[in-house]
């Protein structure tokens, strides 16, 4: 009797509607390799440079900007430094002093007066003096002087030694125009020392000895212009 041999069996998928890979002699599953079209691979390749593109403008530009802040602080550091330079060599330069009709005073239409609060003074004391000047001239025009310390100076001598002088230490310019009937005064306090050679404080200079002391006022540059002398004792 014939056996009848067994129908073919047909291919089935699976339940997703994938087909089963095929098995291999050894029965492992051989993966099924998927194919990029031209145009997939195009668009990536695409998109690749766009990306690259875009990250190489964005690092250029933050470059520029950082070189710009760098350029912009070196510039503002290298102004700042010539104004102040342009500051100091604008303040080493003396003020052109404006001209005037007005003459300066003189010894003809100008007095000076000095006045002690007292004619004593105890060794390391103080001693206030009131320095006037008067106009004495018969110009309408009147004069110019400059009433400050270092100008209209006091000075304390003993016989040929000068002692103090009140011009030691620059003064704020204080131009004055003397006219009929103007006076002008101010207060000077000597504290009983000895000047240097430079401008100190009176704590710093050393303080006179008992004796007699002759007190006057002068105009610098004009020797000419003079107080009548006081004299001072420091006891």
């Amino acid at each position: 009797m014939k056996t009848m041999p067994n129908p073919p069996r047909k291919r089935t998928s699976s339940s997703n509607g994938t087909s089963k890979p095929r098995a291999t002699k050894g029965g492992a599953a051989k993966p099924r390799t998927r194919t990029m079209s031209k145009q997939r691979r195009a668009m990536y390749r695409k998109r690749r440079l766009v990306f690259f593109g875009g990250l190489l403008v964005f690092v250029v530009v933050c470059v520029l900007c950082a070189y710009s802040l760098i350029r912009g602080a070196v510039a503002a550091h290298e102004w700042i430094g010539v104004s102040d330079r342009m500051s100091v060599s604008r303040s080493a330069v003396p003020a052109v002093p404006k001209k005037s009709k007005v003459k300066d005073c003189t010894a003809k239409n100008l007095e000076m007066t000095l006045t002690p609060a007292s004619t004593s003074v105890p060794v390391g004391g103080s001693l206030e003096f009131t320095a006037a000047m008067t106009y004495i001239g018969s110009g309408t025009e009147g004069c110019f002087v400059d009433g400050a310390d270092d100008a209209r100076v006091l000075v304390i001598t003993s016989e040929n030694d000068t002692v103090w002088r009140s011009d030691m230490c620059e003064s704020t310019y204080r131009p004055l125009l003397m006219m009929e009937g103007v006076t002008d005064e101010q207060k000077i306090v000597w504290d009983t020392v000895r000047s240097g050679a430079e401008c100190k404080a009176s704590s710093e200079l050393p303080h006179v000895d008992r004796g007699t002391y002759t007190a006057k006022l002068v105009i610098d540059g004009d020797a000419h212009v003079e107080s009548k002398p006081v004299t001072i004792t420091v006891e």
